[in-house]
């Protein structure tokens, strides 16, 4: 965590004498808006009952609108259009499911304190025979384009690594033979594998350990260290306050030990 937040900081002071207009824009307009990801429950999820976007990202969107006073608009993104949306400026920043990574931190502007920690979990079909990420050497792994996940599992763990538009094309893969594995955030397949009423009874999660879990952080455009700083000292309210636990409860997403870390961090602060 103590190096995530130097980084962090690292990155603000490179960058303060350039101070950026999109939180003006943004007060001026009356309107934040954010790229989320919808690729299920518990992350982004539409409820099939009211057709209205539920889940943890929506609820951090709904709540950063709030602490600043203007209306939320949410854009649906994928892996492979959410930074390019960014930099494009269809949104003001994004809460898609990317964990902090270097390379990303090279392109994009993060808010320091993450607000989550993910890492990878491999759905396989039951009778596999894969017990340990070794395992996947020279076999096909299914995953989302842009993941960080990729990396590792081509180079740690010598996988031939399928990229595809979004996690449920690269489950039906799965389902369709084209992979043995299909990697992604744990909490999301976990909960899908798990559900008791869902079509994944043929298919689990063997390998206990996540892949590289990562901080999951707020991505903004290069240089906003204006916006930055009013969304970092939003989050860490949301840790001071237990905001984010109770979240996570009320979205059924496990609670990560960086979760609780930094609530006795910022509630004792």
């Amino acid at each position: 965590m103590f190096w995530l937040v130097l980084l962090g900081l690292g990155c603000f002071a490179q960058t303060a004498a350039r101070a950026d207009a999109t939180l003006d824009k943004i007060k001026e307009r009356g309107v934040l808006v954010v790229g989320v990801m919808l690729s299920g429950p518990p992350f982004g999820y539409i409820d099939p009952t009211t057709q209205e976007q539920r889940g943890v990202n929506i609820d951090l969107a709904k709540s950063l609108a709030d602490h600043l006073g203007v209306r939320l608009e949410t854009v649906p993104v994928t892996p492979p259009t959410r930074v390019a949306f960014l930099q494009q400026g269809k949104v003001s920043l994004l809460l898609a499911n990317m964990q902090w990574t270097q390379d990303r931190s090279e392109i994009l502007t993060f808010v320091p304190t993450p607000y989550d920690e993910v890492g990878g979990a491999a759905v396989v079909r039951k009778g596999s025979g894969i017990k340990e990420w070794a395992n996947l050497k020279g076999k096909p792994v299914c995953v989302s384009q842009g993941s960080n996940f990729t990396k590792p599992l081509a180079e740690d763990y010598g996988a031939q690594v399928k990229g595809f538009p979004s996690q449920p094309e690269s489950l039906l893969a799965l389902k369709g033979g084209n992979c043995v594995a299909a990697v992604h955030d744990g909490a999301a397949v976990k909960l899908m594998v798990e559900d008791k009423k869902s079509e994944w009874g043929e298919y689990e999660i063997p390998i206990p350990n996540d892949l590289i879990p990562s901080p999951s952080v707020i991505w903004l455009r290069k240089g906003e260290t204006d916006t930055q700083a009013a969304l970092d000292a939003i989050v860490k309210e949301w840790h001071r306050t237990g905001w984010l636990i109770e979240t996570a409860k009320k979205n059924r997403l496990p609670l990560s030990p960086l979760l609780n870390r930094l609530h006795e961090q910022f509630k004792a602060s």
